[in-house]
């Protein structure tokens, strides 16, 4: 069955495609789109629900807006920016997205992303797992413990938390320390072998911000917030983020 062609009628204006041009420097250059489809080309995306990132930017310009807020395409984009990389013009197609998912109502949002940005507000660690401060530091401890004992050419190595003064502040995959403690060893052993001076943090050492996904932005600037206030309060110069 063939597709039903897009009918241009009257002048449409897109509310949805100004907001966007306010955010963005020199409106984000999304009307300088010629159309030549190296956006949709490298998109992990395209093709998924009968969309790609080519034609979802014509839509703007068109003024369809009912039709870009409420397609599920925009969950299924990566924000990975592949598509900024391969545009000639620069086009910013990611922050279309995300504005494309703020306008869903909150409890409407995917409930894997939904679920796993407030499991992150629920405890001072930004885990989307869930695991509090004092769980995090026992998992670490003992993982460095048993690797210092069974592997001599590391006896020495050490996983600071909340050390006073580190240059680096480290951040964590929140999925590690719960299911996989022994994947947060090979980055400890680079950093011991190259001599770095780092430190986790007892509250903020979570690396990734499922509220960015979500397109919740006072959730994910309280995530982050956190974690850079305790990279400020140990006196850490650089914020190094795993994720």
């Amino acid at each position: 069955m063939a597709e039903e062609a897009i009918k241009l009628g009257g002048k449409r204006k897109s509310i949805f495609m100004d907001k966007v041009k306010k955010l963005l420097p020199e409106g984000g250059n999304l009307n300088l789109c010629l159309t030549c489809g190296a956006c949709s080309s490298g998109c992990p995306a395209t093709g998924l629900e009968n969309m790609d990132p080519r034609k979802f930017l014509r839509m703007a310009a068109l003024g369809m807006d009912e039709e870009l807020t409420s397609t599920p395409w925009v969950w299924m984009c990566t924000m990975c920016y592949r598509c900024v990389y391969a545009c000639p013009m620069q086009i910013d197609i990611p922050a279309l997205v995300y504005e494309a998912r703020a306008s869903w109502p909150r409890e409407t949002r995917p409930k894997g992303i939904l679920g796993s940005c407030d499991m992150a507000l629920r405890n001072q660690s930004g885990s989307a797992m869930g695991t509090p401060p004092d769980d995090f530091v026992f998992v670490v401890e003992d993982v460095l413990e048993e690797y210092r004992e069974t592997q001599p050419a590391f006896k020495d190595m050490e996983a600071p938390i909340d050390k006073k003064g580190a240059h680096f502040f480290l951040n964590q995959n929140s999925r590690e320390p719960v299911t996989e403690p022994d994947e947060m060893v090979p980055l400890w052993k680079i950093l011991h072998t190259v001599g770095a001076d780092w430190t986790y943090g007892s509250k903020g050492w979570a690396g990734e911000n499922y509220c960015m996904f979500l397109a919740d932005n006072d959730s994910w600037e309280k995530i982050v917030r956190t974690s850079i206030n305790t990279a400020k309060e140990l006196g850490c110069k650089v914020f190094l983020n795993t994720e």
